[in-house]
């Protein structure tokens, strides 16, 4: 099976096992729905989309590794769009797990922040969302798989300290589901 294997920075797939096929979308919803759509349109050989990276722990106790269920797209005016009577899909089911994932361009630092979004997910991110919805629009499954690196509040601002452990435990990851 061709695997994809997504990630928003250099630093987060800095240790891939090799033989996997790899794209650094850039930070961002924007940035990750255009890289993945533009790389599933050319290759049609892909059968499954992995998001690998990062991401902020909205509860306390959320460490490690996990597969993501679900992913919402935290940062869009979902219910001012109802209000005005068009349809918004702002969540995605993209495995069986119970782990939520809100996805949005805001780089999560505020404890006021993180306690509203830990109402809806359990993790946060910039991406995961829009590769799901990229991959899901060109008719390829997408997991997402996410290593807690932060806790989504001023311990976030240390990400380029700590990002190559994530990167060691998702290239583990990788191994042991993908190869």
């Amino acid at each position: 099976m061709s695997v994809l294997v997504v990630s928003a920075t250099k630093a987060e797939a800095a240790h891939v096992p090799s033989g996997l096929k790899v794209v650094i979308t850039g930070m961002g919803k924007v940035a990750s729905a255009s890289a993945v759509s533009r790389v599933l349109a050319a290759d049609k050989t892909i059968r499954q989309v992995v998001n690998i990276g990062s991401c902020g722990a909205l509860r306390d106790g959320h460490a490690g590794i996990y597969e993501v269920g679900t992913v919402l797209n935290h940062d869009f005016s979902s219910a001012a769009i109802r209000a005005l009577g068009h349809q918004v899909e702002d969540a995605l089911e993209v495995g069986e797990s119970d782990i939520v994932c809100a996805t949005g361009d805001l780089f999560v630092t505020d404890t006021v922040v993180r306690a509203e979004l830990a109402r809806r997910a359990h993790l946060v991110d910039m991406e995961a969302f829009a590769v799901a919805w990229a991959s899901r629009e060109a008719g390829v499954p997408a997991r997402i798989v996410k290593h807690v690196s932060d806790n989504a509040d001023e311990s976030a601002l240390d990400w380029a300290n700590v990002v190559d452990r994530s990167a060691r435990e998702l290239a583990d990851w990788l191994s042991a589901h993908v190869l």
